[in-house]
């Protein structure tokens, strides 16, 4: 049996000892330790805002998200049973957020406007290679249904595991396993597209581009909340 190298030691143990730490201020914060809870939001912060960003597709309702988490969060945390690491709750928790303002945002008013992608691709002005990645990536993550995008940035944004992302998803892992497979694969061939396709608009009626399954997708409806459950932070 091949033994872990020092790094790989390391970074297992800071793992374990982020779980432990977690463990430690979640309790704390339970009995009313204020600078736990607060240690306990600042560590997340972060990573949920990240979550959020990817599944709204913008930096407002991405905050709007975050911060509609950070609260359930907080006001869920005497419900929090530990039978999942917090991390994992939290990620559920910001999921469902982000679901519920893609909701909210299509049932505004659009916009005179046209919403035009934000990409690299089609315009003169010469753009950083990272920043043109990232703003490719945005796009077409905006064109994926939210049963596909979700499962996708749970995975190669958060590296969550299969199971990680059943439990947040509420779903089976072979589920997660097809979704992402599918995902990954409507990703591809849209970043292969010469012009990538904005995303839908508020009120769902621009058409989608091909999905996982090569099929034009129809209008853009509500994003279902994970598994139609209510926000774990209300359990």
């Amino acid at each position: 049996m091949k033994c872990a190298s020092p790094p790989d030691r390391r970074r297992y143990a800071r793992h374990i000892a982020d779980d432990r730490d977690d463990t430690a201020l979640v309790r704390a914060a339970r009995s009313g330790d204020r600078q736990a809870l607060e240690d306990l939001l600042r560590r997340h912060h972060d990573r949920l805002h990240a979550l959020c960003r990817r599944l709204t597709g913008n930096d407002a309702d991405a905050l709007d998200a975050t911060q509609e988490a950070l609260i359930a969060v907080v006001r869920g945390l005497a419900r929090f049973d530990e039978r999942s690491t917090f991390k994992t709750w939290a990620y559920r928790v910001a999921t469902n957020a982000a679901l519920d303002e893609l909701r909210r945002r299509r049932r505004r008013p659009e916009p005179g406007l046209p919403v035009v992608a934000l990409t690299s691709r089609g315009t003169d002005a010469p753009l950083d290679q990272g920043v043109a990645t990232r703003l490719d990536v945005d796009a077409a993550l905006a064109c994926l249904p939210t049963e596909f995008r979700a499962p996708v940035v749970l995975r190669d944004l958060c590296t969550l595991s299969y199971d990680e992302i059943a439990e947040v998803l509420a779903i089976p892992p072979g589920t997660v396993r097809s979704r992402i497979a599918r995902g990954r694969a409507a990703l591809a061939n849209i970043l292969r597209d010469d012009t990538l396709p904005g995303p839908a608009g508020p009120g769902g009626h621009k058409p989608g581009p091909a999905g996982p399954g090569g099929h034009k997708q129809g209008p853009a409806g509500n994003p279902p909340r994970v598994a139609d459950r209510p926000n774990p932070a209300h359990e």
